[in-house]
Parts: C-alpha cells; sequence; structure tokens
C-alpha cells in the first residue's frame, strides 16, 4: 500500500464533501439481496453487479433504472468469475485476462445505461479483484487500462492509498479514494481480511465515529491501534450486511448533522428525478 496525502498533517480537518456509495444489483434469479430500493433513497452513487459474482441481465436493467429514478450516479462494479464464492475469493488471473473481464462487464452495463437513457459515471472492482488491484501493480494496470480504453471520463475507484489509485492517475484518470466505514483496517491501510474476527465493526455507532474521523480528520486506527491516514473522497456502505440500510441511514444523517455535502464523485449533470416507487423495482 502507498501513503495517501489526503492530509497534510494528522488532525487536520480535510473534507467538506463526500460521495456516498453502495454496492447493489447484487440478487440473482429468484435469489434477492439487500433493499435496493430503501437504499437508493439514501446514497449518491451505485456500484452495480454486471452478473459475475452477483445479479443478472434483469437485475442490472432494473437496478439501473432504479438508480436512474433517484438521481443516483451509477458505475459498474466488474467482478472475479466467482458467483459462487460471491467474487470474494482470489483467484490467479492475468493482467490480460483481467482486463478483459473488467472489459466486458463495464461494456454490459454501459448498455443498460445507454437504453435507460443516463450515462455510467465510474468502475469500482469488487471483492477479491478490488483487494488484488491495491496491492498488485499489474493487475491495477489492466483495470486501469480497460476503464481507459472504454471511457476515458470514466472515474476510477479504488483504496484509498492504494496501487488502483495510483494506476489510475497514471493511466490519466480520474480517481476516487475509497473508504470503509464498516470495515477494520491493517497498519498498511489495506483492509482487514473478511476471515478475520474484526474484520466488520460491530455496530452502527462504530461506523459512524469511525466514517466521521476519515471524513473529517483524514485517518483511520487501524486495528492494533495505529493511526493511519487516508483520503475519504467517496465512502462504501455494503448492501449485503444485515445492517446495510440502518448503517446508510445513520451514516447519512450525521453527514448533513456536520454540515458535509454528499455529492457523486462527479456531480455535474445528475440525472433523474424520478422516486425509486415509481420504477421499475429490482427482484
Amino acid at each position: 500500500m502507498e501513503a495517501s496525502a489526503s492530509a497534510a498533517r494528522l488532525g487536520e480537518e480535510v473534507a467538506v464533501r463526500i460521495d456516498l456509495n453502495c454496492d447493489l444489483g447484487e440478487s440473482y434469479g429468484v435469489w434477492k439481496m439487500g433493499d435496493d430500493c430503501a437504499l437508493l433513497e439514501v446514497v449518491s452513487s451505485a456500484n452495480i453487479a454486471c452478473g459475475f459474482h452477483a445479479g443478472d441481465p434483469h437485475v442490472m436493467h432494473c437496478t439501473v433504472r432504479a438508480a436512474a429514478g433517484n438521481g443516483v450516479a451509477i458505475g459498474a462494479h466488474p467482478s472475479l468469475p466467482d458467483l459462487q464464492g460471491f467474487g470474494r475469493r482470489a483467484m490467479q488471473v492475468t493482467p490480460d485476462e483481467t482486463y478483459d473481464l473488467v472489459l466486458y462487464q463495464v461494456g454490459a452495463l454501459a448498455a443498460f445505461c445507454r437504453a435507460v437513457g443516463v450515462r455510467l459515471r465510474h468502475v469500482k472492482p469488487h471483492g477479491a479483484l478490488y483487494n488484488m488491484a491495491a496491492r498488485d501493480r499489474n493487475l491495477a494496470r489492466a483495470i486501469a487500462q480497460a476503464v481507459k480504453d472504454y471511457d476515458p471520463d470514466l472515474a476510477l475507484f479504488g483504496l484509498s492509498g492504494s496501487v488502483l489509485v495510483a494506476a489510475g492517475r497514471d493511466a490519466g484518470l480520474r480517481v476516487a479514494s475509497e473508504v470503509f466505514a464498516d470495515r477494520s483496517y491493517q497498519p498498511d491501510g489495506s483492509l482487514t481480511p473478511r476471515n478475520h474476527p474484526q474484520a466488520i465493526l460491530p455496530s452502527v455507532e462504530q461506523s459512524i465515529e469511525q466514517m466521521l474521523t476519515m471524513v473529517r480528520r483524514g485517518e483511520v486506527r487501524a486495528i492494533d491501534g495505529s493511526v493511519v491516514r487516508v483520503e475519504a473522497d467517496t465512502l462504501c456502505i455494503h448492501g449485503d450486511g444485515p445492517h446495510a440500510l440502518e448503517t446508510a441511514r445513520g451514516l447519512r444523517a450525521m453527514l448533513i448533522a456536520e454540515g458535509i455535502d454528499i455529492l457523486p464523485v462527479d456531480s455535474a449533470g445528475g440525472e433523474g428525478g424520478r422516486s425509486c416507487a415509481q420504477g421499475p423495482q429490482p427482484l
């Protein structure tokens, strides 16, 4: 991991705006994951599954329509091809394979955006692919190149301080450094692996406290007690957690109370205006 340059010094207040993103569209066939419709009333950006770790063509279409109806910025959420493992199991893939996987999935979601009449705004890798690209420069460069080759105006989301963010910048892309309210951190700035008993923060209150420290002060306390600098352009809420909606609402309410604007990374030319109830519902 590479150090973030978010704050000139620890403790300095740095953020007056933040993007609130959520991984959505993760239902599949008759299997339902999360309350997408309710979450779309809370977040400013949606990372929509592209069928490799979750989602299917109908769910993708419905989720794009619902996001557009709420004026939520739409991003592709490409993954390793692992439906059974929900994309959270590492696989040995080459940079060339990674490029093709990402390009394929981004193009698929962009087709639904075009059909609905909205534009794709960003790309955020999912799960194991995200974590692998946070450390592996070759995979990170392949992802950044795939995004650039598809549309150089797309933003690339990556873990704050990671080589994926650096690769995006090197490729000339707009990048958004991402932080996590509900996940614990390692001293090097990486996320604690999900198989660790302390990987997930146990309460909404702790998630809100961690979020405010990251957004306001540009720092997070790692699992060993050390302080890690972070750059917070976009804040992730996981839509598959048991308290996802409660956490999302709590985070949004606190951001508003703190006077922090909640806006997509690319806040120009927002689409939408219809409520979620007026558009087709995700399965």
